[in-house]
């Protein structure tokens, strides 16, 4: 899978909080039955479940993303590995660049 088809996997918390309050269907955006039909059966915990999981989300939602946002950075790494474009991390080409200068004097 490439990391255009990852970025349109993304999840936004406006339509997990839409499908929350109208269809009670927020665990199924995120892929997950088995909570999405227990979510079901048991009417939203009678209600209670229901209300917690109005602070619960915009924290799934953003686990999610998370996992998705790694999923793409390791395909960036792949790329550039195959590529060779590695890019030096600017202390090390602070490093590279005083190789050759001394800080100390030399008394001769």
């Amino acid at each position: 899978m490439n990391e255009h088809a990852y970025q349109s996997k993304m999840k936004s918390p406006g339509v997990a909080y839409a499908l929350w309050f109208f269809l009670m269907a927020h665990f199924a955006y995120l892929g997950k039955w088995g909570l999405q039909i227990l979510f079901w059966l048991t009417l939203g915990g009678l209600g209670i479940w229901w209300v917690v999981e109005a602070f619960m989300i915009p924290g799934r939602i953003e686990k999610y993303n998370l996992l998705i946002s790694q999923k793409i950075e390791s395909i960036e790494e792949k790329e550039d590995t195959k590529t060779g474009n590695l890019t030096i991390p600017p202390a090390t080409q602070a490093v590279e660049e005083n190789q050759g200068e001394s800080t100390f004097s030399n008394p001769a």
